[in-house]
């Protein structure tokens, strides 16, 4: 029996997205990211000057200050506007890059279409990633649509977010995930820049990232379990009042932890020299960034803990928010002897 979709506007859900994400405790009540279980094996004698440490790498042929990204978070209400917006100019002051939400209401008419355009209008030189869902992908019959979207941004690469767990989860959800590969490597072969493919929260497994790369995907986000629970926003959202929303609670914590995620993916790199693996999902730091750099990672990103920080803190918060990382990742860094990102990579880290 196939199930049946309601009317809804994509608008409005996106704007209760945000507001959940903002206002309430949509974190992973149990499962945590499992950075905590990794360790650095501190070097007493690092031999460098902590002035020449550099976290300097680039990404899509585009340099950053650090290796970040505050992922795709929000876009297609009226209010959007304003909040990509100040996220984009901080991604420009900052030197990092920057993702925007799902892009499928942009599709549907062109009254916010300025809510993500926005974006580049502020941030000339970043990378930019535009997004789209996997069930919008699986009915691609060319990718005519996508390219005009990413247009519309001037992206450097267009995400595709795998997000199986929150679409059955979603009230108004899409469960029809057949062909989603097949419209990925429609995408790679015709759009105009990369594709990354990216979980939202529930994490890529090396079995699901090896299918992506027989396909040609070369930029893999693991987007793992530990941070944000989408499951728990989708929960939330459900009309059913709390004992109906009961029996769904039992998918909050559903996932691959963000570190076993990136552990098991990184193990494709000698075997895929082309591949670029992005963690995200729980990374609340610039230490466990640093963690992630060394388990395997070549990026680091993060939505909603920024997002969070901009609505309490504003542009300056966020900008303070971010310079404090960047210390705290340059700490690792110089307490392992690493003077580059490239040394930071073949640290040793142990899991304790």
């Amino acid at each position: 029996m196939k199930r049946s979709r309601p009317k809804f506007k994509t608008a409005s859900r996106k704007k209760e997205h945000v507001n959940l994400t903002v206002k309430r405790d949509v974190s992973f009540r149990e499962k945590r990211t499992g950075f905590d279980q990794w360790e650095f094996v501190h070097n007493a004698l690092p031999e460098i000057d902590f002035a020449d440490i550099s976290t300097e790498t680039a990404f899509l042929s585009k340099r950053l200050a650090f290796p970040f990204m505050i992922s795709c978070m929000t876009g297609g209400y009226a209010d959007a506007k304003r909040i990509n917006k100040n996220l984009a100019e901080v991604c420009e002051e900052q030197c990092i890059a920057m993702g925007v939400g799902s892009q499928r209401q942009a599709l549907e008419d062109t009254t916010y279409h300025s809510s993500f355009s926005i974006v580049r209008e502020v941030a000339p030189t970043i990378p930019v990633v535009g997004n789209i869902g996997a069930a919008e992908v699986a009915k691609l019959v060319d990718v005519s649509s996508v390219q005009r979207l990413a247009d519309l941004i001037r992206a450097d690469a267009f995400a595709v977010h795998l997000n199986p767990l929150q679409e059955f989860l979603q009230p108004e959800g899409n469960v029809n995930f057949r062909g989603v590969l097949g419209g990925i490597e429609r995408m790679v072969r015709g759009l105009s820049i990369p594709v990354i493919v990216k979980e939202i929260g529930a994490g890529i497994s090396k079995n699901v990232a090896q299918r992506l790369i027989s396909v040609g995907v070369t930029i893999i986000d693991v987007a793992g379990a530990g941070g944000t629970s989408w499951a728990g926003v989708e929960i939330l959202r459900r009309k059913e009042g709390i004992n109906g929303r009961r029996q769904w609670q039992q998918f909050w914590d559903w996932g691959i932890p963000t570190a076993e995620a990136l552990k098991q993916v990184a193990t494709l790199k000698p075997s895929s020299p082309a591949l670029t693996l992005i963690a995200s999902g729980g990374i609340a730091s610039g230490l466990e960034a640093a963690k992630a750099i060394a388990l395997g990672a070549d990026l680091t990103a993060s939505a909603r803990p920024m997002l969070q920080v901009l609505t309490a803190s504003g542009k300056k918060g966020l900008s303070i928010h971010l310079e404090q990382w960047i210390k705290e990742f340059k700490g690792a860094m110089f307490l392992v002897g690493a003077s580059t990102i490239r040394e930071l990579q073949r640290a040793q880290i142990n899991r304790v």
